[in-house]
């Protein structure tokens, strides 16, 4: 079965293309990508000769591009997205034309080339913010809090609507925080290794006490193939590790991990809008489709320490020019007052 890809130069996209063409040999990959500031193209250099993968650069909201890709494809994958609230917050209108707009066109010219699957790759940010208790399952009510959110609800909401209206085969997922080899360095775990391995601050975020439900990208990407396989047309999957952690307690396993001092902790400013809890029930994508997570939480992120240090190419070639950029805009003023007794 010849599958489309949507945004495979990312950090999951990578990963899936890199399980796929290992584990997988009835699938061939299309790999769509527009190579945007987090689309890698090194991430997937080593494979670009590969007899069952194929890279075309292209944006998921041109006509033309989206229906070239996904001629003599049975099948799609879509996960290419605007995915960085604090960029969302910056500027949410790329959220809305690449997760919003970028889907739309997708599903149609999918619909037009009669796939006989769409899988639209989501997140659990759609459910909004959890309390202290309680999990999300596949029928809480959508409450997204951020710009970024609000795209993807929109997005999982078209692709449910065009399987009610046309019948189209669309299925939803929906998965928890995501670490792992390739995660571009402006997120959580990545962001910190890469600053604590070079004893710079942590900038953490409000008290640190935010939850999140965390799986390797790994036990993600089989999540998918299972939906892939065997998932239901019309239905929601969630895919989460059960992993609930503070991002202060990420932030400290990290620090022990590097053998660095808790004194690079760097309480700032918090997000606006931040929720505060996550945390996935899989149930459902455990019972029906046989999958669960096989990964252990500890063991992962030593693994996924290990390879930033030993990929520092890789993420140095990255935190430079345009990234310097944004790191200021998004943490200077926030690490220049922040409080010097707060660690």
């Amino acid at each position: 079965m010849r599958v489309l890809l949507t945004g495979g130069c990312g950090f999951i996209g990578a990963n899936f293309v890199r399980h796929v063409l290992a584990q997988r040999e009835d699938l061939e990959l299309v790999n769509l990508d527009a190579l945007t500031y987090a689309g890698n193209p090194a991430n997937l250099a080593d494979l670009a000769d590969h007899p069952r993968y194929r890279f075309i650069k292209g944006d998921v909201a041109d006509r033309v591009a989206a229906a070239e890709a996904v001629r003599g494809c049975q099948a799609v994958v879509h996960m290419a997205a605007e995915s960085h609230v604090d960029r969302s917050i910056e500027g949410p209108a790329e959220f809305i034309r690449t997760n919003v707009v970028g889907t739309q066109v997708l599903l149609d010219a999918a619909r037009d080339a009669g796939v006989s699957r769409f899988v639209l790759v989501s997140t659990d940010e759609v459910y909004g913010s959890l309390g202290p208790t309680g999990y999300f399952t596949e029928t809480t009510p959508l409450a997204p809090s951020s710009p970024y959110s609000a795209s993807k609800a929109a997005a999982d909401l078209l692709a449910l609507a065009y399987h009610h209206t046309f019948g189209f085969p669309a299925i939803v997922t929906r998965c928890s925080n995501n670490y792992g080899p390739y995660q571009f360095p402006e997120k959580l775990i990545p962001l910190f290794i890469t600053n604590a391995d070079a004893n710079r601050p942590l900038p953490l975020y409000g008290d640190g006490r935010n939850v999140r439900d965390w799986i390797h990208v790994e036990d993600h990407v089989r999540g998918l193939l299972a939906v892939l396989d065997r998932g239901r047309p019309g239905e929601v999957y969630n895919i989460g590790g059960g992993n609930e952690r503070t991002n202060l307690e990420i932030t400290q396993t990290i620090l022990a991990a590097l053998g660095k001092p808790a004194s690079l902790i760097t309480f700032v400013a918090d997000r606006l809008g931040h929720d505060r809890r996550y945390a996935i029930d899989a149930t459902k994508t455990r019972g029906e489709l046989g999958w669960r997570p096989t990964i252990d939480f500890k063991e992962g992120v030593a693994a996924t320490v290990r390879w930033y240090l030993e990929h520092r190419t890789w993420w140095e070639e990255i935190k430079s020019g345009a990234y310097r950029d944004y790191y200021e805009r998004m943490y200077g003023d926030r690490l220049r007052r922040a409080p010097a007794d707060r660690t």
